[in-house]
């Protein structure tokens, strides 16, 4: 792997990057006083992890990159179920999720 120098102040070259950082300061960071570095690993492992495995992506149908499903391949819209909450970073992060019927 090689890194490529991009030229100062040019963040289209890089969009994806960009838009992520954009949603960890809004969502995560901007929530919180960091208190060191310690804090902002955990803070940043904490989102990374939400953001991998249960934020949904429009690029992928909806789907987390983690999923490990297809989009063809996952089952359509369930409407029967209680719905059930999870908290991440204190409650500033939080995912719903429809239990089976």
């Amino acid at each position: 792997m090689k890194a490529v120098q991009l030229p100062f102040r040019s963040p289209n070259l890089n969009a994806h990057v960009e838009r992520l950082i954009q949603s960890v300061r809004k969502e995560c960071l901007d929530h919180f006083i960091v208190m060191g570095t310690g804090h902002l690993d955990y803070l940043l492992a904490e989102y990374i992890d939400y953001h991998n495995r249960q934020r949904p992506h429009s690029s992928l149908d909806f789907a987390t990159p983690m999923s490990g499903k297809p989009p063809e391949a996952r089952v359509g819209l369930v409407v029967a179920g209680t719905i059930r909450r999870h908290e991440r970073l204190g409650g500033v992060i939080k995912h719903y999720t429809r239990m089976a019927a």
